[in-house]
């Protein structure tokens, strides 16, 4: 009985779990497809979605591999206004505020190869009800997302939805920034974009992460593509000069192969094109793998400077966008925000830090304290890829990187490049080699006078034995030593990767209230120097005094005695252009000519020379402070 009582209690639960248990379907369901979206996370120029080399890491960013997005500050249409509605000059804010990212549309060609590709992996099977939203999610206000439709795009909003036909087809869109990368605190240049797709009670998404291009300066390993002067109008004997030396190194150019013409300034009459722009560029990986770049000209941190405007007139267009930094302190000096103290060490690994794409150095004063303004600063450590070097420059008067070192290339050699830095110890032995052998008194300079400007008249006996000229240039070449130590033990280069450059520093005799190539009253016999000069030079601000010692211990402010052979143009790989030496003539031969020529022969350039001694040289700079250099910007910079 009891076993017939066991039966049928198990009989009676298996019916009621029969009746409770869910009605087996006929079929299994199709599974929802999932939201899949990619971007070029691998930087071969193409958003694979039909493979997995663009799955993996989507969601992280390093300089090696992941998503890249431009800046896309250009101005492909030429749209951008330049003045008001009635001819007048716009600010510099609103002269700023214009470019292809300052709007919603894609302008330019319909190719917009300035928008970073990203793709939805096609959701095949995808039930007709369903829809999607694209949303970004990190860095919202620095990023605007377009989608392509038709042969068109159109800006995707909070109201855009896309369609289950759009979904299952696979969709295309386009991401721009809408500016470099200024200040982390502020925006660190992620780009997180989310892919939604609902289809009736379920939803699925998906994240990828990009991330803005960083803003690069050039370097001398790139080659020269064009170079910029500022030309001079008016009929007075300064600016005649200064046209011929326009003229003169045009024709250098042609010489050298360097891409067209020199593009020529002429709205602000700043001659020192060095100093109120420094071209970079900022790039991605575009069709085919080639890099699709934008050059970008960084104008000073000199709000106080006009010729920074002429870059938004007349330089930005169509591949061409310029930067401005905002909030540069009155306190902050003014001459050290100029270019010419911004200079790029070419790529280099050494103890465990690799700088791809180089690296910036600037000049500071250490005996006071002074930097380059914290905006700038701060913009150039943003990018990620060129963490700035500080040099000391205080005792320099102009206080700018360019007056005494620079770098060269160095083809076939494993670290690709050599330091070149002026030595004034060589100088000075050439002037004591000299006196040796008896040419004492023959003149220290050989430029010829002019009309309102005679030639120098001080001998080689005078110079040596001026009461400052040697004790200048040994508290110079302690400085430059200091200075070469830094650069040697943050590259790893060694002394035989250094190229030394015969110079001589002197200290001024006057000095203006505005200027960082204020010509002070040379000791040469000349008397002083014309007017013209003088203006040209008062367009810019120094805060010291010619001989005034900036503190304990410090040195006093000098600049080039003989033109500074350094501060010349990389024209090509094996190609230089050096100001003019115009030293002492001995035996028919320019001695300082003669060593320069050596100097740089040893290091495999060929040099030739120009007259910068009246439009330049005289207030404080040389032929490098009145030119600047547009470089081959194709290369990638993700890639070494």
């Amino acid at each position: 009985m009891r076993t017939s009582h066991t039966r049928r209690a198990t009989l009676a639960l298996s019916v009621i779990a029969a009746i409770l248990a869910p009605a087996a379907p006929a079929a299994a369901a199709e599974p929802q497809p999932r939201a899949d979206l990619r971007a070029d996370v691998d930087r071969d120029g193409r958003v694979d979605v039909a493979g997995a080399t663009d799955d993996a890491g989507e969601d992280t960013w390093t300089p090696a591999r992941g998503a890249v997005l431009l800046p896309n500050i250009d101005d492909d249409a030429t749209r951008c206004p330049t003045t008001d509605p009635h001819g007048g000059p716009l600010s510099d804010a609103r002269l700023a505020a214009c470019n292809d990212a300052s709007d919603t549309k894609v302008n330019g060609t319909p190719d917009a190869r300035d928008l970073a590709r990203v793709r939805s992996v096609p959701m095949k099977g995808l039930s007709a009800s369903a829809s999607g939203t694209l949303r970004v999610v990190g860095g919202a206000r620095s990023t605007r997302v377009f989608v392509r439709r038709g042969t068109g795009w159109e800006w995707v909003t909070a109201a855009t939805r896309l369609t289950a036909a759009e979904l299952r087809a696979g969709v295309e869109f386009g991401v721009e920034a809408t500016d470099v990368v200024r200040d982390p605190a502020l925006w660190g240049g992620r780009a997180v974009l989310r892919l939604t797709v609902a289809s009736g009670a379920s939803s699925t998404s998906d994240d990828v992460t990009l991330r803005a291009a960083p803003l690069l300066t050039h370097h001398h390993l790139q080659d020269a593509r064009r170079i910029l002067v500022t030309r001079l109008p008016g009929t007075d004997p300064f600016s005649r000069r200064q046209r011929a030396f326009v003229r003169e190194l045009a024709e250098e150019v042609r010489a050298a192969g360097v891409g067209g013409p020199p593009f020529t300034f002429d709205g602000y009459e700043d001659i020192w094109t060095q100093n109120f722009v420094e071209p970079g560029y900022v790039s991605m990986a575009g069709p085919g793998g080639r890099p699709q770049f934008i050059r970008v000209m960084l104008r000073s941190a000199q709000p106080d400077r006009p010729s920074g405007r002429e870059l938004f007139e007349r330089m930005r267009g169509k591949g061409v966008g310029v930067v401005q930094v905002s909030g540069v302190r009155e306190s902050e000096e003014w001459t050290l925000n100029s270019m010419g103290n911004l200079e790029t060490i070419p790529p280099y690994t050494h103890a465990g830090r690799a700088f791809p794409a180089g690296r910036v150095i600037m000049g500071e004063r250490r005996d006071d304290g002074s930097k380059p303004a914290l905006a700038m600063r701060t913009l150039l450590r943003a990018q990620g890829l060129q963490d700035p070097l500080f040099l000391d420059t205080s005792w320099l008067h102009v206080g700018h990187v360019d007056e005494f070192v620079q770098f060269l290339p160095a083809p076939g050699t494993p670290r690709g490049w050599r330091i070149g830095v002026a030595d004034p110890e060589a100088g000075l032995k050439l002037l004591r080699d000299a006196q040796e052998a008896g040419h004492g008194g023959t003149r220290m300079f050989s430029v010829p006078g002019s009309g309102d400007l005679p030639a120098p008249r001080e001998t080689i006996d005078q110079a040596l034995g001026s009461k400052w000229l040697v004790a200048d240039n040994t508290m110079a070449a302690r400085r430059i030593r200091a200075n070469l130590e830094v650069l040697k033990r943050e590259t790893g280069v060694t002394d035989a990767e250094v190229i030394r450059v015969p110079a001589l520093y002197t200290r001024g005799t006057e000095q203006g209230e505005r200027g960082d190539r204020v010509p002070r009253l040379m000791r040469l016999g000349a008397g002083g120097v014309p007017e013209a000069i003088r203006r040209y030079g008062q367009q810019k601000r120094l805060t010291r005094t010619g001989d005034r010692v900036a503190g304990p211990g410090s040195a006093v402010l000098t600049s080039a005695y003989v033109p500074g052979a350094v501060n010349g143009v990389l024209m090509g790989r094996d190609r230089y252009l050096a100001p003019r030496q115009w030293g002492p003539v001995i035996g028919g031969e320019d001695v300082f000519t003669a060593a320069v020529t050596a100097a740089y022969t040893r290091a495999g350039l060929k040099v030739s020379y120009i007259d910068d001694w009246e439009t330049y040289h005289l207030g404080m700079g040389e032929v490098h402070c009145g030119t600047n250099t547009l470089r081959d910007a194709s290369g990638p910079w993700w890639k070494r």
